[in-house]
């Protein structure tokens, strides 16, 4: 008999594809599932052949959130597990794709509910199928939106998240993304052809210069204006500097792709 696994791994091209396939639990967010895909990451960025990592899933569910079978019948819901996490290990795969220095793309072919809004929130790019709906429906059932929150109000305006942590309801994939939850959604037939495009973009990126763009994001508005021209002030010249920029300028005078261009469909600079 062969073991089901949650999380189906597969690499090609430069890019490392992590397939949810716990259909018939919707992919819920098991600690068997969360720590599949924390696996995945960490195997993204350990091989410097990877330049993309994408989360995808089999079946009609992208991420139903939280094993609701599960945390029912647990005895003790706050028992600390084997790394001393009480989140089944949702936060720290949460930190892990926000400290990626490999870019993590959703390709959300399915449903998002409750915990699988994060998932879908704290992944680099995210894109749905606009057939997909999306809902935080955890007050129906008696609890909050409360970790994911953490990934989810960043990207959203207060009152439109009010507004879903309260009501539970569910909403199209295009309403989820006009809030800011996800970045688009798109026709099904076209997701396939969108991520591949992304893909194609993200692989003509330096690698260094990719995990720094992100850290930009969650680094500067931490500082005070003056504090935040500084440090990027010091980090551009540290990385015009550097081999990468030296090499991709070079590329670009000389008019031929950067030494770092691969994957399916790239052969040239935009």
């Amino acid at each position: 008999m062969t073991e089901r696994r949650e999380v189906e791994v597969e690499m090609a091209g430069g890019v490392l594809t992590a397939t949810m396939s716990d259909d018939e639990n919707r992919n819920a967010l098991s600690p068997g599932l969360v720590q599949g895909l924390r696996e995945a990451v960490a195997r993204g960025n350990a091989d410097a052949s990877i330049r993309v990592i994408v989360i995808t899933n089999i079946g009609s569910t992208f991420c139903a959130g939280a094993n609701l079978k599960q945390r029912s019948q647990a005895k003790e819901v706050n028992k600390p597990d084997e790394e001393g996490s009480t989140s089944g290990g949702l936060t720290e795969l949460f930190s892990e794709i926000q400290a990626s220095q490999t870019p993590v793309v959703a390709k959300i072919a399915g449903h998002v509910m409750g915990g699988g809004n994060g998932l879908a929130a704290v992944c680099d790019i995210s894109v749905a199928s606009e057939e997909a709906k999306f809902g935080f429906t955890e007050v129906r059932l008696g609890v909050i939106p409360a970790m994911i929150s953490v990934v989810c109000l960043p990207k959203m305006r207060h009152g439109d998240a009010m507004e879903l942590f309260l009501r539970g309801n569910r909403i199209p994939a295009a309403r989820a993304a006009e809030l800011g939850l996800i970045n688009r959604a798109v026709p099904a037939e076209a997701l396939d052809s969108e991520i591949s495009e992304i893909v194609s973009d993200l692989c003509k990126g330096s690698p260094n210069a990719l995990g720094l763009a992100k850290t930009l994001l969650f680094e500067v508005p931490k500082r005070t204006q003056a504090e935040a021209f500084d440090w990027t002030t010091a980090l551009s010249n540290e990385l015009f500097a550097g081999d990468e920029a030296k090499a991709g300028m070079k590329a670009f005078i000389e008019r031929r792709p950067a030494p770092w261009v691969q994957g399916p469909g790239v052969s040239e600079q935009d």
